[in-house]
């Protein structure tokens, strides 16, 4: 993953403070955040139930 640095977050706040205006700046970073933590529990789950598959080969 690219390593971004505070210049690179400040700069893209900045333009997301100008593209999408200061009134819809909290709906997109709470878009955002669901997002994230959607595609975390995805991840979480599939690698739970990749864990449970193993574990249930290496019984047989």
């Amino acid at each position: 993953m690219a390593n971004i640095g505070i210049p690179g977050l400040i700069l893209i706040l900045i333009v997301a403070l100008v593209v999408f205006g200061p009134a819809k700046l909290p709906q997109l970073g709470r878009a955002v955040g669901e997002t994230f933590r959607e595609i975390r529990r995805s991840t979480q789950s599939i690698v739970l139930e990749e864990e449970t598959v193993g574990t249930e080969k290496k019984a047989d």
